[in-house]
């Protein structure tokens, strides 16, 4: 939709075709709170979702520090909210420089796992040269990222919390990655096919983004050719999360899941309002600051049953809680693509049990799982290990290789598998070249990890 055409129609100030910019280089970012660049024209609501309202280069730096060869190309775009509201995010895409000329450009959508409020864990942010977002995960994750470049695949990177940040929100964040795959195929300067196959991965809170794509992508985004999508450790039952980690090494994850769903669901905000203590509303307005892993050092065994003035498990049983747990759950909707799920039996973050019944839940309903029950791995070290995996699987997927006819469950670790080793040298090279500042050439994909 061609957004001059929609300003002139509604009387909007802004007129003409999506801005472009190019970022000087060197030059520090600003927080998307106080970057003109995440406010969306006036009139940008009657947009369709995926249209792109605004355009620019960045510099990408790993940590921030290291510069990257490659440049970036940041998209503002219309989407929408859990409540069906016109919104604005924004997605980082890199594309390859070489591409197969007989075939549309894969395209990856990688969702970080931001796990945090603060516009500082925002991919757009914390990937750009210059950027001060220590303990935001998606800087670590740039690894990744750039491995899937390195396969020849584009990339699109959404913010998939959206501008204010909902970690939690359900829907949503589907709606959030969609679109931005959209808006990637609508920017014309990257030249992307509409009929690209489209892969969805992430981890962690980045898998449990990665599943609402998958669980919507069917009715919301049909005409999007989503060939497979890799939903690692996704967190399938956010109420059964709160209560495990609550008190735990990791009390500050659930504890920044109750402050960011405050600002979408008013009855959970009244709940806290009522019965939290100062101490417990100071704490909760300051951990929506921090980034992802300064809030974990900084809540280790927090008890929120310490910051409320009645048992914290009769709160829990509350109508306006209860609510809000079954409907931030996931297993509603059947995914339709084809999906591969990786966790971890030792997991101590995401409970396996939740993950079994996810399972449950998408094979009974007919969707294509396979499902890598890992015996030896952790959340942590999980991840990279099964990033081979992942990329092995993904190109299948956009090869058009025949899946297996039923649901696949593994319990070989990925510590085990030579194949894992194998692909993880490979992975090591693109990290060093990624550390070092140096370019990640596309290769012919490689045979090493099989």
């Amino acid at each position: 939709m061609d957004l001059g055409s929609v300003a002139r129609e509604t009387g909007a100030e802004w007129i003409g075709q999506p801005h472009h910019e190019d970022v000087a280089r060197g030059s520090r970012p600003a927080v998307p709170a106080k970057d003109a660049f995440y406010e969306p024209p006036a009139g940008f609501e009657h947009a369709s979702p995926g249209t792109v309202l605004r355009s620019r280069n960045v510099e990408l730096a790993f940590m921030g520090l290291v510069p990257q060869k490659f440049t970036a190309t940041q998209l503002l775009y219309r989407t929408t909210n859990f409540k069906g509201e016109a919104q604005a995010t924004v997605t980082t895409v890199v594309v390859p420089t070489e591409r197969d000329p007989n075939r549309p450009c894969p395209i990856v959508s990688y969702q970080c796992a931001i796990d945090a409020i603060a516009g500082r864990c925002f991919p757009s942010y914390a990937l750009r040269r210059g950027a001060r977002a220590i303990g935001a995960l998606a800087q670590v994750e740039f690894l990744l990222i750039a491995a899937a470049l390195a396969e020849g695949w584009a990339v699109s990177v959404p913010d998939h919390e959206g501008p204010r940040g909902i970690w939690g929100a359900p829907h949503e964040p589907g709606y959030h990655v969609l679109d931005g795959i959209r808006a990637a195929q609508n920017c014309e300067r990257l030249a992307l096919s509409a009929e690209a196959p489209v892969g969805l991965w992430g981890y962690s809170g980045g898998g449990l983004a990665t599943a609402w794509a998958a669980e919507t992508c069917a009715t919301y985004a049909p005409e999007l050719n989503v060939v497979g999508a890799v939903l690692g450790s996704p967190v399938a039952d956010l109420g059964n999360a709160f209560r495990r980690l609550n008190g735990s090494f990791f009390s500050g994850l659930p504890a920044m899941v109750v402050a960011a769903l405050t600002h979408t669901y008013p009855e959970l905000h009244r709940v806290i309002q009522e019965h939290a203590t100062e101490t417990g509303k100071a704490r909760l307005l300051r951990i929506e600051k921090m980034t992802t892993a300064h809030a974990v050092l900084r809540w280790i065994r927090m008890d929120m049953g310490k910051l409320v003035d009645q048992p914290l498990e009769e709160l829990l049983q509350t109508p306006e809680v209860q609510h809000v747990f079954h409907s931030i759950k996931l297993g509603g909707t059947t995914p339709t693509p084809p999906v591969l799920i990786v966790q971890a039996v030792h997991d101590r973050i995401v409970a396996v049990d939740d993950i079994d019944a996810l399972i449950d839940t998408y094979s009974n309903g007919g969707a294509h799982v396979t499902y890598h029950r890992d015996m030896f791995s952790e959340h942590m070290l999980l991840h990279p290990m099964s990033a081979p995996m992942t990329l092995r699987w993904l190109r299948d997927r956009f090869a058009g290789r025949p899946l297996s006819d039923n649901l696949v469950r593994t319990k070989w670790p990925t510590l085990l598998n030579p194949s894992t080793y194998r692909g993880m040298l490979r992975l090591a090279a693109i990290s060093a070249k990624v550390i070092a500042g140096r370019r990640v050439e596309r290769r012919p994909l490689s045979h090493l990890d099989r």
